[in-house]
């Protein structure tokens, strides 16, 4: 099960066959000398690369987004999310999208956390993010173990 929370730095997490969880960042932002498409070149080669290292990818989860700070944000997360469905379509994954609140509110307690606090909560599971992008990831694959009854 794959766990993704989109954008130019985007966090992933993933339960693997024998239960444990591995996460991190990638950063999909455009080199100096490349169109904005790239971003979403490499996404798509980077999802085939999980793919093709996991076995048995069952299905993603993703943050759900319904309001951005502004439009670029937006466009982007949009570009990001596309790509990342019809990439599911192609591979016959189900695919899912987790709201915001639902996510904070699973691993915190309160749907209206701050970064800081979905960072502490992750960490006092047992996890040790990098940044919001990935504490957001374990959050989703949290939820979606916890919640939905995913056993891979």
């Amino acid at each position: 099960m794959l766990a993704l929370d989109l954008g130019t730095t985007t966090g992933w997490a993933m339960k693997l066959p024998d239960g444990s969880i591995v996460s991190g960042t990638m950063s999909f932002r455009p080199g100096r000398y490349e169109g904005g498409g790239m971003r979403y070149l490499r996404f798509r080669s980077w999802l085939d690369e999980l793919a093709r290292s996991s076995v048995g990818l069952s299905a993603v989860y993703f943050e759900e987004v319904r309001r951005h700070a502004g439009t670029d944000a937006a466009h982007i997360y949009g570009g990001f999310l596309a790509h990342l469905t019809s990439w599911c379509e192609q591979k016959g994954l189900p695919y899912q999208g987790v709201p915001v609140g639902a996510i904070k509110r699973h691993v915190t307690g309160k749907g209206n956390a701050n970064k800081d606090a979905v960072i502490s909560a992750v960490t006092d599971r047992g996890f040790a993010p990098s940044d919001d992008n990935e504490a957001d990831a374990i959050a989703i694959l949290l939820w979606a173990t916890e919640t939905q009854g995913c056993v891979r």
